[in-house]
């Protein structure tokens, strides 16, 4: 008998965890670990509200492992050392992580040459990208083919069990709080209002979903109805699996409910497409994925504008509203993400990788994959992105997705009033500034 150590990264649950699962089963002790790795470069670090998320995930995940025998260390540093040090330390004879598929996967291959009889295993995603190529073997590009071929296939394997017990092995640890993870600014004091962060709130989420809001999925651009999931945080940091939540909709689905959850599981693959784009582009969040986009001649940064967009008082009622219910709550809806990004780029001409920063600061869902290939398919810059003539009309949206103001009521509660700010661009003329700015990025002759 030995000792193995399972490392946690962005799988922060027990059930459907493969690595936990094979150290349990092994017969093993189990020495659980948590990196916060702000020093690797490898390492995007986290926005001020994914810490926020990341604390409060932990300390139930340390309460759960606790309950069953083990114990949550918690180390900081250089994730290459610091599991090299780990390792020593509790006399580690295996260890088992779950794969990473961004730059940090380096970091991962390194530390597999180092360690002795070190498991990695698919935990994250339903396919490993290298395994879900086109016929010709090269990356999908396009959504549709991509997700085409994998309905095709065979079904994702069934979750495994969380476990019982654990033989838990501990080593020194730092404390969570010592950590300071919690954001001391004001603007995270309502998150605990939305969200209970955590593999419990994982399955209330997911069972809500399941019991009310599936029936309501084609309804799912109107920002003013509970017609989500929201199960994007805990996607992210891996408080319940893709696998889970597939299984749960296939065994909930009615023959009237079938077409939305067809519908809910293609965005599920949607997620998968963002990770295949991310394996193949690393640099994701800081390349155009179009090399011609890099010719892109982007206005002068207006930081009036941007501060207006920023706090949601551009004068635009959907942008505004979006813009507050992501500072006040961590998130925003879907379709309305897409039009406050579409409003920055095309709008205002900020350059995409501004927004996607603030998101990735301001977001309890940001996602290194997610997150950067949905600015880039605002942009026009990514994988089978929007085309960047396409521009999102904030007006004719909110006409057409709050027609009855429910939403922006929620969050602009001043509009439609004298006090409501004034617009800050012209509609308008905006858009032909950046419909020439997209001409004269790909040679074409100017407007007249």
């Amino acid at each position: 008998m030995g000792v193995a150590l399972v490392w946690l990264r962005d799988d922060l649950r027990l059930a459907d965890n493969p690595a936990l699962h094979a150290a349990v089963e092994s017969g093993d002790d189990v020495a659980v670990l948590f990196v916060l790795d702000d020093e690797s470069p490898e390492v995007r670090p986290l926005g001020a509200a994914s810490r926020w998320w990341l604390h409060h995930s932990l300390r139930q995940l340390q309460r759960s492992l606790s309950a069953m025998g083990g114990t949550l260390i918690f180390r900081s540093g250089a994730a290459r050392q610091v599991v090299s040090d780990v390792a020593r330390e509790v006399g580690a004879t295996n260890v088992h992580w779950n794969r990473r598929y961004g730059s940090a996967r380096m970091i991962d291959a390194d530390l597999k040459s180092m360690l002795p009889d070190a498991h990695s295993y698919t935990g994250a995603l339903l396919h490993d990208p290298w395994s879900h190529l086109t016929g010709g073997g090269t990356p999908f590009k396009v959504f549709t083919p991509f997700w085409k071929a994998f309905v095709a296939g065979p079904p994702p394997r069934e979750p495994l069990p969380a476990p019982t017990t654990i033989r838990g092995v501990t080593a020194s640890s730092d404390t969570l709080d010592s950590w300071d993870l919690l954001p001391d600014r004001g603007w995270a004091r309502e998150f605990a209002d939305t969200w209970k962060p955590g593999e419990t709130g994982a399955r209330d989420r997911l069972d809500s979903f399941l019991a009310n809001g599936l029936a309501l999925y084609h309804r799912r651009d109107e920002p003013g109805i509970d017609g989500t999931s929201r199960l994007s945080p805990h996607l992210r940091f891996g408080e319940i699996s893709p696998y889970q939540i597939w299984h749960a909709v296939e065994r909930a689905v009615t023959p009237e409910l079938r077409g939305n959850a067809t519908k809910f599981l293609s965005e599920v693959g949607w997620r998968e497409f963002a990770y295949h784009q991310l394996f193949h582009n690393p640099d994701l969040h800081r390349r155009n994925l179009r090399e011609d986009f890099d010719r892109f001649p982007w206005q002068p940064l207006n930081e009036t504008h941007l501060a207006a967009w920023r706090t949601g008082t551009t004068g635009f009622s959907l942008v505004d509203a979006g813009m507050r219910e992501l500072w006040r709550t961590g998130t925003m809806h879907n379709r309305v993400r897409m039009v406050t990004a579409s409003f920055l780029i095309k709008n205002l001409g900020v350059d995409w990788h501004v927004g996607e920063q603030w998101f990735w600061d301001t977001l309890v869902d940001a996602d290194e994959a997610s997150n950067p290939a949905s600015w880039q398919w605002v942009a026009g810059s990514g994988y089978d992105a929007a085309p960047y003539f396409r521009v999102f009309n904030p007006e004719l949206q909110a006409a057409k997705f709050d027609a009855d103001g429910v939403y922006r009521g929620r969050w602009v509660p001043e509009f439609g009033t004298p006090d409501y700010v004034d617009p800050i661009v012209d509609l308008g003329a905006s858009r032909a500034r950046a419909l020439a700015d997209y001409a004269a990025m790909r040679g074409e002759p100017q407007p007249e």
